[in-house]
């Protein structure tokens, strides 16, 4: 909890300074919605091929702040819909509901850009679902998420805009689990593409 507290306070930080050193230069803060599709999985040693993909939804705000012409950094708050499907039972698997807190860096040429950053995501829902039955599994898996994002696209700092985004974890989202003197870790970690909209308010 320290380092999430951390995390975001300087992400806080920065976007504060990052705004006011741009007010100073007659620069450009731009606010801004999105909204889009995640094709997720689960990734790492333990997760082998019991999963296959699953599609959800991401969708929330952003500001995107220019440090320069070519630099801007976007603090975002996001929903997002992770999880994975059994591979032997496409009716069968597991879904997870993020409130994600991405920090990503830009770097613009003529509207395009690159972007790479860290990210936190707090999960506030998880379901095992089995056709029209789920069940809550919230326990299971560790409230806090830490990982990273990168992608490119196109916006502009008024109006609409496209992207594609790649979310990996660092760390593996499952509870470990102690029988006797053993305590076992499960080695999954999140994984997501998201392809989105951008409208941005300047």
């Amino acid at each position: 909890m320290k380092k999430t507290i951390l995390l975001l306070t300087l992400g806080l930080g920065l976007s504060t300074a990052a705004q006011a050193q741009y007010r100073g230069r007659g620069g450009n803060v731009s606010l801004g919605v999105k909204a889009g599709a995640s094709l997720t999985n689960f990734v790492g040693p333990d997760a082998g091929n019991r999963f296959a993909n699953r599609f959800g939804f991401n969708a929330g705000v952003f500001a995107n702040i220019g440090f320069a012409k070519l630099f801007a950094f976007q603090p975002e708050l996001l929903y997002s819909q992770k999880g994975a499907k059994y591979t032997n039972n496409s009716d069968a698997g597991i879904r997870l509901h993020y409130v994600d807190v991405p920090l990503a860096f830009h770097v613009n040429t003529d509207g395009f850009f690159f972007e790479a950053g860290p990210q936190v995501g707090f999960l506030v829902a998880a379901k095992a679902e089995s056709g029209s039955v789920s069940v809550d599994v919230k326990n299971s898996y560790k409230s806090v998420d830490f990982g990273y994002l990168a992608g490119l696209g196109y916006q502009l700092k008024h109006g609409l805009g496209v992207g594609l985004r790649y979310n990996g974890a660092f760390t593996s989202f499952p509870n470990s689990s102690t029988v006797g003197n053993v305590t076992v870790q499960p080695r999954q970690r999140n994984s997501a593409f998201q392809l989105y909209a951008t409208y941005s308010f300047n």
